[in-house]
């Protein structure tokens, strides 16, 4: 959906029919948005890798008023409330701050990400403050060290 994210669409649709079954079919890793779209209504998450077959079993349980989530994201999900352990500070991002932390640490600059996003350079950049002061770094290339050790870009 190019100058759209999912999150966005998917904030749209819920906002216009609260009741309507989402699920979400991405490109992106389950590690990267499965339990941030989870959080905003959705029914449920696959990657387009999955195969046919899990992906009518989906389409099915989220009709019949189900969730549908992988065992591997089950397993996550079931470690995060076993762990007394604190949410991983990108979760603690608004959604278009986890956006800009993404293209950030993609090495885009902040005329670029601005551009793409069709913010201004100032708004840009104070979501990147923000960004900083929420996970406690200092700079960009600690932003795009810890990206890539989370597996939050490609």
């Amino acid at each position: 959906m190019p100058g759209r994210s999912g999150l966005e669409v998917l904030r749209e649709i819920k906002k216009s029919n609260p009741r309507l079954p989402v699920l979400v079919l991405s490109m992106h890793p389950e590690n990267q948005f499965a339990v941030r779209v989870l959080k905003r209504g959705a029914s449920g998450y696959m990657t387009k890798e999955s195969a046919p077959e899990e992906l009518v079993g989906a389409i099915k349980k989220v009709i019949a008023g189900g969730r549908y989530v992988s065992t591997g994201l089950a397993e996550k999900l079931a470690s995060y409330l076993a762990a007394d352990t604190q949410k991983p500070p990108q979760e603690l991002l608004s959604d278009r701050e986890f956006q800009v932390l993404r293209l950030i640490a993609s090495g885009k600059i902040v005329s670029e990400i601005a551009k793409e996003l069709s913010l201004s350079v100032k708004t840009i950049s104070t979501y990147r403050t923000r960004i900083l002061e929420k996970m406690g770094m200092k700079n960009n290339a600690e932003l795009m060290h810890y990206a890539m050790q989370h597996q939050l870009v490609e």
